[in-house]
């Protein structure tokens, strides 16, 4: 497929980008050889490789869940500038 002016400009309008002419004549070109690019990688066969969502193998880093008490509700609210029985109370900001 061959990368036209039009379609680089087509692309910027929908991108809501204004490119200038000189731009737009390098885009035309870029976007071409990654069209080229990807007609090579077309080419190459690929039926002997397993299918990856990512190049790297990913594994789970995250520490498993611990229920663990909170703390003590007193003790948090005895810092608090105006607590109530149960929660701090602020301010209103919404009328």
């Amino acid at each position: 497929m061959k990368i036209t002016e039009e379609m680089v400009e087509y692309v910027s309008i929908l991108s809501r980008l204004k490119l200038p002419q000189e731009e737009k004549e390098r885009m035309t070109g870029e976007l071409e050889q990654i069209l080229v690019y990807m007609d090579v990688l077309d080419g190459l066969d690929t039926s002997g490789v397993e299918p990856m969502s990512h190049v790297f193998p990913l594994k789970n880093v995250l520490r498993s869940d611990e229920v663990v008490p909170s703390g003590d509700r007193a003790a948090l609210l005895s810092n608090a500038p105006l607590p109530d029985e149960e929660a701090f109370l602020v301010p209103k900001t919404v009328e």
